[in-house]
C-alpha cells in the first residue's frame, strides 16, 4: 500500500478513536435521560451500540466507499454465524471455567444467594446488558477503527496498539492492577486474532458474552472489578490475590494470564477452518494487461511445429459425372520405309 493510502488510513482511525469517546458521552446523557434504575445500563449500552455501528457505517461508506460498511465493519450476517457465535461461547466457557476452578481447589468461595423475584428477573436483564456490551467493544475495537489500523501499519503491529489500547481502557476499573491490565492485554490479543483469522466479529463476541455471563451471573464474581451483574449469586474469594486476582476478579490473577496463553493456541486451532474459507489474502491486479490464452496458443504452435499463419484452404476436388469433351487433333505418323522413285 502506498504511504498516501497509509497515511489516510491512519486519519480515519484517529477519527473513529475520536468518535468512540464522542459515542460514549452521548450515550451516557441519553441513558440519564431516557431512564433510571435498573434499566439505566441497557440503554446506555444499547445507545452506543447503535452509534457506533451508524458511525463507523458512515466513515466507511465515505472515506472507503464501502457499498456495505456494516457488512465490512465485522457483522455480516454470512451462512453459518450462529455457528460462529456458539465456537466463541465454548472456547470462553471452557475458558473461564478453567480459572475459576483453581480458586475452589486452592482457595475458596464464598456463596451468597439472593432468591428474591426481583433478582431472578434481573438475570435476563443483565444478561441483555453484557451481550449488547460485548458487541458494542468488539465494534469499537476489532471492528472498523481496527481495520484502518490495519490498512496504516500492518495487521501484526495493529493487534499490538489495539490491545494496549484495550487494556488502557479497563486501567481505571475498580480494583485494577499490573497483572489485570496484562490479562486484559492478553484477552485484546486474543479478540483480534480471532478477527484475523474470520474476518468477522461473530466468534469473539460470542467468545465476549460467554466469558462475562459465566463469570458475573453464573458465577458471581466481579466482571473486570465490577460486581452489578451478579443479581442471584455473590461470591467472595479466598485464597492469594495472584490465585483470585483480588477486587478485580479472576481476570487479575496470574492463573487467567496462563489460560489467556493456552486460549490463544485453541482459538488459533479452532478457527482454521474459518480462516481457509473468509481470511485468504485478496490478489490485487497489477502489472501490464497479457493476454494468456494468446500466450499458450502461440506456446503449443511453437512446440507442436505447426506455423502461425492460418493454413491454407483446400483445393476443391470434383468427384463422379461426366468429364468434359477434348477437342480432337489430327496427328500425322511418319511411315518407317518410304517408298523410292525410279
Amino acid at each position: 500500500m502506498r504511504s498516501t493510502s497509509r497515511i489516510r488510513a491512519l486519519l480515519w482511525f484517529f477519527i473513529a478513536a475520536g468518535y468512540f469517546y464522542f459515542a460514549r458521552d452521548i450515550a451516557i446523557r441519553a441513558a440519564l435521560g431516557l431512564s433510571s434504575g435498573d434499566w439505566l445500563e441497557l440503554v446506555n449500552r444499547t445507545v452506543l451500540l447503535f452509534l457506533l455501528i451508524v458511525g463507523y457505517a458512515a466513515m466507511g461508506y465515505i472515506g472507503q466507499q464501502q457499498l456495505h460498511p456494516v457488512d465490512r465493519m465485522g457483522l455480516e450476517l454470512r451462512p453459518g454465524w450462529r455457528r460462529e457465535v456458539g465456537l466463541g461461547a465454548a472456547i470462553g466457557w471452557g475458558g473461564i471455567i478453567a480459572c475459576v476452578l483453581p480458586i475452589a481447589l486452592i482457595g475458596g468461595l464464598v456463596v451468597t444467594i439472593y432468591t428474591t423475584w426481583h433478582q431472578f428477573a434481573l438475570i435476563f436483564l443483565d444478561f441483555a446488558i453484557l451481550a449488547i456490551a460485548a458487541l458494542a467493544e468488539e465494534v469499537a475495537f476489532r471492528g472498523y477503527p481496527f481495520q484502518r489500523l490495519i490498512d496504516a501499519i500492518g495487521p501484526g503491529a495493529a493487534t499490538f496498539l489495539i490491545s494496549i489500547l484495550f487494556a488502557l481502557i479497563h486501567w481505571n476499573n475498580p480494583g485494577s492492577t499490573a497483572a489485570s491490565t496484562l490479562v486484559t492485554f492478553l484477552a485484546g490479543w486474543l479478540l483480534a486474532l480471532t478477527y484475523l483469522r474470520t474476518r468477522a466479529l461473530w466468534v469473539g463476541w460470542g467468545f465476549h458474552v460467554a466469558w462475562n455471563v459465566i463469570m458475573g451471573i453464573l458465577f458471581g464474581l466481579p466482571i473486570s472489578g465490577i460486581t452489578n451483574f451478579s443479581p442471584v449469586f455473590a461470591t467472595n474469594t479466598i485464597g492469594p490475590a495472584w490465585i483470585t486476582g483480588g477486587d478485580y476478579g479472576p481476570e487479575g490473577s496470574a492463573i487467567c494470564a496462563v489460560v489467556m496463553l493456552v486460549l490463544l493456541i485453541v482459538m488459533y486451532i479452532a478457527t482454521g477452518d474459518l480462516k481457509h474459507k473468509y481470511a485468504q489474502p485478496v490478489i490485487v491486479a497489477g502489472g501490464m494487461p497479457v493476454d494468456v490464452d494468446a500466450i499458450a496458443r502461440r506456446q503449443h504452435e511453437a512446440a507442436m511445429g505447426v506455423a502461425a499463419a492460418e493454413p491454407a484452404p483446400p483445393q476443391l476436388v470434383q468427384i463422379g459425372g461426366i468429364a468434359p469433351a477434348l477437342p480432337l487433333k489430327t496427328i500425322e505418323i511418319p511411315e518407317e520405309n518410304p517408298p523410292q522413285e525410279s
